[in-house]
């Protein structure tokens, strides 16, 4: 496809259909010189035979500390799970900073510390930076971008293009708690609640998965902006096949999901910080599970769904007296500046 959008907007940024657009329509004709493949959250590449794991992302998050976390510790794990989503452990950071004139220092140095602890906690050692300072006004006080830099973990390949019909569809905890957690922190709604963010490194959980279920893992991604619902459609387009999913299985907290209804949006476009999606081969859907559920964080992981051939490149939603819907991608910013 080729973008002709007359503008950036922010939907380019909310990591649904525009931002797909976007990649596929200009970066990746202009830098790679042709469409991408299947899209996944870091690059393995080879170099004189060395497979080394890369990622980076940047960080926007408005507000800057936030129930649960902030934009130092966001930025440490968000690099960590992309890495570890693709079957890597990070084994270097590499951070920029964009400071605006007029930061206070004590603030500037919290959000350090949070990224030290937050590294040290995922045990990735931050290995080098850069720090611009702009004028007073021309940013939000602190925009942070990391790159990561990990080996690939033994044992699994993760390729959407390898995704069976029967395999089945986990998740490792609620969703939507990131989201609404940020949205309820700009007092924008009405409603008091005792949520945080779920903001973490999932490598644990993942290492967890792999020891389990390596052989049978597919794919597996952090369903962060556009939420799982966006990152199931990705998988569905990419791979051809059907993902149905049962609407009674997937954890959702109720203040998650009275927000949402308040709001009109959908738990599944909600942006998640610390859960992951996975798919694996039915026979390793148990061990998984059981493995998921006795490690530390692990307890709520479900399996809420399963491949189909049909709808082709869909993804369904079944509810508990027989109805079902399409969830589409993420269309629009209903929650800008989450991550």
């Amino acid at each position: 496809m080729r973008f002709r959008d007359p503008q950036i907007e922010m939907a380019h940024g909310a990591g649904g259909k525009a931002s797909r657009k976007l990649v596929e329509g200009l970066f990746a004709p202009l830098l790679f010189g042709a469409a991408p493949g299947p899209l996944g959250d870091a690059a393995h590449v080879d170099i004189n035979g060395t497979t080394v794991a890369i990622t980076t992302d940047s960080f926007v998050v408005k507000p800057l500390s936030f129930p649960g976390g902030s934009i130092g510790e966001l930025a440490v794990n968000g690099t960590v799970n992309d890495l570890a989503v693709s079957g890597a452990k990070a084994e270097a950071l590499v951070v920029t900073f964009v400071l605006e004139a007029g930061l206070p220092t004590p603030f500037l140095e919290a959000e350090v510390r949070a990224m030290a602890k937050a590294a040290r906690d995922a045990g990735v050692r931050i290995a080098a930076g850069d720090t611009k300072v702009v004028e007073h006004g021309k940013a939000d006080q602190i925009y942070v971008t990391t790159t990561g830099i990990g080996r690939p973990l033994p044992g699994v390949s993760i390729d959407p293009c390898s995704v069976r019909v029967g395999d089945k569809i986990l998740l490792s905890g609620p969703i939507g708690d990131h989201g609404i957690t940020i949205l309820l922190a700009r007092g924008e709604l009405d409603l008091e609640a005792d949520l945080r963010s779920d903001t973490r490194s999932v490598l644990p959980l993942v290492e967890t998965l792999i020891h389990a279920a390596g052989p049978g893992i597919r794919w597996m991604r952090d369903p962060t902006r556009g939420g799982a619902a966006t990152s199931l459609n990705e998988l569905a387009r990419d791979c051809g096949l059907g993902m149905v999913l049962f609407e009674d299985q997937i954890p959702v907290r109720d203040v998650v999901r009275g927000a949402c209804e308040l709001l009109g949006l959908d738990p599944l476009h909600i942006a998640n910080e610390g859960q992951f999606l996975a798919v694996v081969s039915p026979e390793y859907a148990d061990a998984a599970i059981h493995a998921l559920s006795l490690a530390p964080g692990g307890s709520e992981a479900q399996v809420i769904g399963e491949v189909r051939e049909q709808p082709a490149g869909t993804v369904l939603v079944t509810t508990l007296y027989g109805g079902s819907r399409i969830v589409d991608m993420l269309v629009g910013d209903p929650l800008p500046r989450i991550c």
